[in-house]
């Protein structure tokens, strides 16, 4: 059910104003964006355009976890070139508030199949805490769109890649394409006008205390590995 106009108005503003780590307001964010935007200046056109871009043109290196504001942050992702869920997350909502598209950040732990053998150890677990994605605003509900995974690399892994219509939820894949367990959807934390980073690495504090929090990140070539699990043998 899509939410009340008297809602989605007292709620605008909120889902539309730039912020430390959702920085729509930064010079590349906003240029980045409006290179993306429709012709025609379609919002449902405009939000699954920029979807596709953010990503493929980022590469996802889920190694690059650094859970700092400044690591975190949408022109930080952009910057890079590259970023993990919450980055590529956040890019995407910033650079639809840029647009005037109301977006949020939206989360939820999910439990991974598959993962590169660097990972495994270094998770020490297969549930992913907080896993990122965006919830846009369009036709006068809220729709899911994650756009982690660039196409590259789902050719690599064997996956399937996301795409989006911007009518309905994209959401990770069940299996890929070997049929084999990808992701599972363990449990919803909401979704947001910022990331709630306090929020976040308290919860990794707990979940994964081998790890530094605040700090994060592995040395390694993500990519690398990938190729090198999924070789033919």
């Amino acid at each position: 059910m899509s939410a009340p106009r008297s809602e989605y108005l007292a709620l605008r503003s909120e889902y539309l104003a730039p912020t430390s780590i959702l920085d729509a307001d930064h010079p590349a964010v906003a240029a980045y964006a409006a290179g993306h935007a429709d012709p025609g200046g379609d919002p449902l056109a405009t939000a699954v355009r920029l979807f596709h871009a953010v990503r493929d043109d980022l590469r996802y290196d889920p190694y690059g976890v650094i859970t700092t504001v400044e690591a975190v942050r949408a022109s930080s992702a952009l910057e890079a070139r590259r970023g993990w869920c919450v980055s590529k997350a956040a890019l995407l909502t910033a650079c639809c508030r840029a647009l005037g598209i109301p977006a949020r950040v939206g989360f939820a732990d999910v439990r991974n199949h598959l993962s590169t053998a660097r990972m495994r150890e270094m998770m020490k677990t297969d549930v992913f805490y907080w896993h990122g994605y965006s919830s846009i605003w369009l036709e006068g509900r809220w729709v899911k769109a994650t756009p982690a995974f660039n196409r590259e690399l789902c050719e690599k892994f064997g996956l399937l890649p996301l795409d989006w219509d911007g009518r309905s939820d994209s959401l990770y894949h069940p299996f890929d394409r070997e049929g084999r367990r990808h992701m599972e959807y363990v449990r919803e934390r909401g979704e947001f006008a910022d990331v709630p980073l306090e929020r976040m690495r308290e919860t990794w504090r707990r979940e994964y205390p081998h790890l530094e929090a605040g700090r994060g990140g592995i040395e390694g070539d993500f990519d690398a590995d990938v190729l090198a699990e999924n070789e033919p043998r």
